[in-house]
């Protein structure tokens, strides 16, 4: 049997990542066992390297990307401990939970942040931005989430970078849950440092995370105090430099399923790639609206990848029972992200399409009926 004739199950994953896989991004990660240090290896991470750089459209001449091994979160953390110069402080502009980890890091390294909240239901005040930022000339960082997946807010990055380069910032932003789904243009949009992983809109599989940013600030930081030996940013830039290789062990099948990813990331096209988000997107709110189904976020304010729709006003409602029928049936939903709401998640991550939508919508139906 050859690996075209393997069957592999095909559930749709409309939880925010891991997203839905195409089968040929599976079957890539049956190789033959290679040593990570070898330099065939090592030549399949520098190509990585530079594409992941074209889906940003970011200048290799002034940027560069660093890989680790580990989820999302690794690169909250590696960015905000390894960009902070001595004596200067991170603004976070928070309106969600991603952001809140990101205040949780500086927490825990102990570093000087301030903590810009607001409503995880609106988007962030400009003006109290700029106003902070006039107020702390000591700020040196300006970080916020662009798409938080626990609601499905899109942040205005592209003006809060605009600011933070105004006051002598440099902007970082989690782009976890838009990267390779929503266009970025790192100079159109005010980009330093952006991030994500390889099981989100690259649609490859967990264990491998990426920073892409300015190469001139990562060498810069080499003299920023040394606050994790892991999860430091210059050692494993100046690693891949020096040798092509992790300083670490890499996830090596991950990384030939993302390379398969990209692949067929760029047969898509950003455009068509997008397009395509966006009609799940709108499947989801016509099928929503049908069932009788309320959101929690206005439309105008969402990334077109995911929505928080409220828990109906039903007796019985039970979130479990419904996500076991979906589930059941091929289908996965998600828990919601809003501490004071009731809600749970429909994405349009993935490699899906507004079909599979509309088998999914009467498969809702049903299991809300059975309730």
């Amino acid at each position: 049997m050859e690996l075209k004739d393997i069957k592999i199950k095909r559930n749709v994953l409309l939880n925010p990542g891991p997203a839905t896989t195409t089968d040929t991004v599976k079957l890539a990660q049956v190789v033959p066992d290679i040593c990570p240090r070898e330099k065939e290896f090592a030549g399949l991470m520098h190509g990585l390297r530079g594409d992941l750089l074209k889906i940003v459209h970011a200048d290799p001449k002034e940027y560069t990307s660093v890989l680790f091994t580990g989820s999302g979160t690794i690169n909250i953390d590696i960015c905000l401990n390894s960009l902070l110069p001595e004596g200067k402080k991170a603004l976070i502009v928070n309106n969600g939970a991603y952001s809140t980890r990101a205040v949780e890091v500086c927490q825990y390294y102990g570093l000087p942040h301030i903590d810009l909240r607001s409503s995880v239901f609106e988007l962030p005040d400009l003006a109290l931005v700029e106003r902070t930022l006039q107020e702390n000339p000591d700020i040196a960082l300006v970080y916020t989430t662009h798409h938080e997946t626990g609601t499905g807010i899109l942040n205005p990055i592209r003006e809060i970078g605009a600011l933070a380069h105004k006051y002598g910032a440099i902007s970082v932003f989690d782009t976890t849950s838009s990267l390779a789904m929503i266009p970025i243009d790192v100079q159109r949009d005010n980009v330093d440092f952006c991030m994500a992983s390889a099981q989100k809109g690259i649609m490859a599989m967990s264990g491998l995370s990426f920073i892409i940013g300015r190469t001139d600030v990562i060498v810069r930081s080499k003299d920023y105090p040394k606050r994790s030996y892991y999860c430091n940013l210059f050692l494993q830039y100046d690693y891949f430099e020096k040798t092509g290789e992790m300083h670490f062990t890499p996830p090596v099948q991950t990384i030939y399923a993302t390379i398969q990813a990209l692949k067929e990331y760029f047969a898509e096209g950003e455009d068509a790639k997008w397009a395509r988000h966006l009609r799940v997107n709108k499947a989801l709110h016509e099928g929503l609206a049908a069932l009788g189904l309320k959101e929690a976020i206005d439309p105008a304010i969402q990334s077109g990848l995911v929505i928080s729709v409220l828990y109906p006003d039903m007796e019985k409602w039970n979130f479990e029972r419904v996500h076991d029928y979906c589930y059941e049936r091929g289908f996965t939903i998600y828990p919601g992200k809003i501490s004071t709401t009731n809600t749970f998640r429909l994405c349009s991550l993935g490699a899906i399409d507004e079909e599979d939508i509309h088998r999914f919508i009467p498969v809702l139906r049903e299991a809300i009926e059975a309730l």
